[in-house]
């Protein structure tokens, strides 16, 4: 099967999560003001997406054992979103809405592993880097998320079904739907490699699977922590930061968003070649320190326009953090790839608890420009991790060689 289809499947997928992702958060003010919350009761809502998102993913581990793949586990995800989604859109009280996030966060956590094991997969069977290609879709769909929300909110702004999360449904069915028929099947992909090692005097099926490399794992799992939370923190707070602490106008908070989208997505356009000419060491110590200096100008911001800097500086160092990680992953261990990229996702949501709900609580307490200094922290922690990232790029090179040489 070829892998074109797949890889077009998978951008679309990544580009559905971005979209309905970004639509939600940037709203963030808008569903603060529909049920008269405080500014820090969104974080309840947060948390309960994030702890539905851990048993979404554990779900989509399950499913990507079973005929069909990762890809019927991505597709059922994006039903998933396509049915939630209303329900947060016509919550009638803030209780509801949190019971509606979490029901969305079951689906999401299905998407962010479902997308990432596909892509492990696609980048496998095209014989290539592609992961921060695919990741660039999802920068895609949260840019145009992000600039519908700027677009209405000065029309939508109480708007009691909010209208500006329904599009989200269609957007979500359609990529489910090109998925389930256009997604790498990853059982099919696995008796391939059973009849490989059996053409190679090795009796299929009967080898025992290897075990996960749990060390350098969890070296890719803090670093992905640490790159979730401050992306997390600049994508859930960054409105309401210039929005509130800065007492900007409404328009200015999604736009602040976009901007830091917009330059995440920059590098990830770039981002497989960046690494293959200079290794993932050097290109993630690079994109640690860019993002940390960006996010001190966002703590040190006097007004929206300083700010929308800082935040645009930081996403151009975060950008590539999860398309490393996830890449690294899967050259961990090809064979065994669904299993390895499922239990890194988990530390996702780690980041999540971190940037989002950590960096709320804190802020509720003191403010959001102090909650900003936490994932500034967490960031210069990839900083000192950066050499240990040399085992992947060595393991990698290990498998290009096994290739050559069969």
């Amino acid at each position: 099967m070829s892998a074109l289809p797949a890889r077009r499947a998978g951008t679309l997928a990544f580009a559905a999560q971005g979209y309905v992702l970004t639509t939600i958060l940037a709203s963030l003010p808008v569903v603060r003001d529909r049920y008269g919350i405080s500014e820090d009761q969104p974080t309840y809502a947060v948390l309960g997406v994030l702890l539905a998102a851990v048993a979404g993913s554990g779900l989509a581990d399950l499913l990507s054992r079973r005929p069909g793949g990762s890809r019927v586990a991505l597709a059922a995800g994006l039903f998933g979103i396509a049915v939630t989604l209303p329900l947060v859109a016509l919550a009638p009280v803030f209780l509801a809405a949190v019971g509606a996030f979490a029901l969305y966060g079951i689906a999401l956590g299905m998407v962010d592993a479902g997308t990432n094991m596909q892509g492990v997969a696609v980048q496998r069977a095209a014989g290539r880097p592609l992961m921060a290609s695919f990741h660039a879709g999802w920068s895609a769909g949260a840019i145009v998320g992000a600039l519908v929300c700027s677009a209405t909110v000065m029309w939508l702004p109480y708007d009691p079904v909010m209208l500006v999360f329904l599009p989200g449904v269609l957007v979500a069915l359609g990529a489910g739907w090109i998925e389930l028929r256009d997604g790498l099947r990853t059982d099919a992909r696995a008796v391939g490699s059973d009849e490989r090692r059996a053409a190679d005097g090795e009796h299929a099926g009967t080898a025992p699977a290897a075990p996960i490399p749990w060390g350098p794992l969890l070296v890719l799992g803090v670093a992905l922590l640490a790159f979730y939370a401050a992306d997390n923190a600049a994508q859930t707070w960054g409105s309401l930061y210039v929005d509130s602490t800065l007492d900007a106008a409404a328009w200015l908070g999604p736009l602040t968003l976009a901007a830091y989208l917009v330059t995440a997505f920059v590098p990830r356009l770039f981002g497989d070649a960046a690494v293959r000419r200079w290794g993932r060491v050097r290109v993630v110590r690079t994109a640690s320190l860019v993002a940390a200096a960006g996010l001190g100008v966002v703590v040190a911001a006097p007004g929206a326009g300083v700010a929308l800097v800082g935040f645009a500086l930081a996403g151009a160092g975060l950008g590539l953090g999860a398309p490393l990680c996830f890449a690294a992953a899967g050259a961990l261990d090809p064979d065994n790839a669904d299993a390895v990229v499922a239990r890194l996702n988990v530390f996702n949501y780690g980041g999540t608890l971190l940037g989002a709900v950590l960096v709320g609580v804190v802020s509720g307490f003191s403010s959001l420009r102090v909650g900003f200094l936490i994932p500034i922290a967490l960031v210069l922690v990839i900083t000192t991790l950066s050499g240990r990232f040399a085992v992947h790029d060595d393991a990698e090179a290990a498998r290009r060689e096994r290739e050559v040489i069969a």
